[in-house]
């Protein structure tokens, strides 16, 4: 699938925190955690770079990147692939996603050194084995909540 679906985009509304592979100079994968992520359309996601020296620098030499948001309750995923490319404060593609950012990251908006667009080439919902031994979201939801709770109420 080269677009979100209604089920992915609600995933990565409620979980905006993403975790973001690039690939090093030496070919090794880069993985970073990034939290800023608005949904531009249904082919393209951004995030404000706000202090990602190393993806935006691996972004600019080799645009491929791949995109995981995990709803750990449910133990649902939404995995993104495509190009990412570094959007200047000042440009006019920054004027189209300004208005994304001001409505939910206002915030931190003056800490926005640059953006980074992605252009979707593949993206997919992954569902825990879970869901194929019958167990249903709510069951999980409950379980995995309640294992949460136990575990911050130590």
């Amino acid at each position: 699938m080269d677009k979100l679906s209604a089920a992915m985009q609600q995933i990565i509304r409620d979980y905006s925190a993403g975790a973001v592979a690039t690939i090093n100079d030496d070919g090794s994968p880069a993985v970073s955690p990034k939290a800023t992520f608005v949904i531009v359309d249904e082919r393209s996601l951004a995030y404000g770079n706000i202090r990602s020296p190393g993806t935006s620098a691996n972004l600019r030499q080799r645009p491929a990147v791949e995109v995981v948001f995990l709803d750990l309750l449910a133990r649902l995923a939404v995995r993104v692939r495509g190009r990412g490319r570094i959007v200047v404060r000042d440009s006019d593609d920054a004027a189209v996603l300004l208005p994304h950012f001001e409505a939910l990251w206002s915030p931190y908006l003056e800490r926005i050194q640059e953006f980074v667009r992605i252009d979707i080439e593949a993206c997919e919902l992954i569902t825990s084995p879970a869901y194929d031994a019958g167990f249903e979201r709510a069951q999980l939801v409950r379980t995995n909540l309640d294992k949460l709770v136990r575990k911050y109420s130590e």
